[in-house]
């Protein structure tokens, strides 16, 4: 199942370069030189259920979680979708059990949207939101 997982992700990703404005890049450990892993924009077309969307996501190697790398390249991709594409409302989704995502998503000022299942896997997954008008008037966290 992790094969198939990595490929769909992987053909996910390679669509995007073909969307203006959706991608993901590496997130990287100047300091040391080190690729992270990863955050960016995406559709979510594996959730069709939430279409049309724009979601912000990352994914970081164990070694690398805890530091901050997540919100912080979670922060700068929300910034590019309301400022530079100028979107209303983007998502993060995640499973449930994965409680470092949901926190890093509430730092971000993400509110639950709802609860769904992944249509292929049938995990759960929480849909969180953040509205452009929220990210501006309450302003866009700090730190």
């Amino acid at each position: 199942m992790v094969a198939r997982e990595t490929q769909a992700f992987l053909d996910r990703t390679v669509q995007q370069y073909t969307d203006p404005g959706m991608a993901v890049s590496g997130v990287v450990v100047c300091s040391r030189g080190e690729l992270a892993g990863w955050a960016g924009l995406s559709v979510p077309t594996f959730l069709p259920d939430i279409l049309p969307a724009v979601e912000v996501g990352w994914r970081l190697g164990e070694q690398h979680r805890g530091h901050g790398y997540a919100t912080e390249a979670g922060r700068a991709w929300a910034r590019y979708a309301f400022d530079a594409l100028r979107l209303s409302e983007i998502v993060s989704i995640y499973e449930p059990e994965n409680l470092a995502s949901g926190a890093v998503m509430r730092r971000l000022g993400f509110t639950l949207d709802h609860e769904t299942t992944h249509p292929t896997l049938g995990v759960p997954l929480r849909v969180m939101a953040l509205t452009q008008w929220s990210w501006t008037n309450s302003g866009p966290p700090s730190g």
